[in-house]
């Protein structure tokens, strides 16, 4: 059975792809990302950014404005986490594809 973590992975890596952005240079920064996305998933049943602070999670996840993809990147392709930056961005790497392992590893 699939992890939130896997899903995450997998929804990143299709999701650069199909945008055509691409992981930060550092990592580091795209695996804890994904990791708090899952943990997101798995706490509150949706991937809520885990980059910004919320008074309350739970209303934020119903309003779905910060959940990835949240209407900034959809709209504009900003990214507030550096997760999925435009190929212009001093910090986007060339990459668009991580493994589940890759995060492992930089989480740990």
């Amino acid at each position: 059975m699939p992890t939130s973590l896997d899903a995450m992975c997998r929804f990143s890596t299709t999701y650069a792809q199909r945008t055509n952005t691409f992981f930060c240079i550092d990592s580091s920064v795209t695996a804890v990302v994904i990791e708090g996305l899952a943990r997101h998933k798995d706490t509150y049943g949706a991937p809520l950014c885990p980059c910004r602070h919320y008074d309350d999670k739970k209303l934020e996840v119903e309003n779905a404005y910060w959940n990835c993809p949240c209407v900034p990147m959809r709209e504009r392709k900003e990214c507030h986490c550096m997760l999925f930056l435009t190929e212009d961005n001093e910090f986007a790497s060339q990459n668009q594809d991580i493994n589940i392992e890759a995060i492992v590893d930089q989480i740990n």
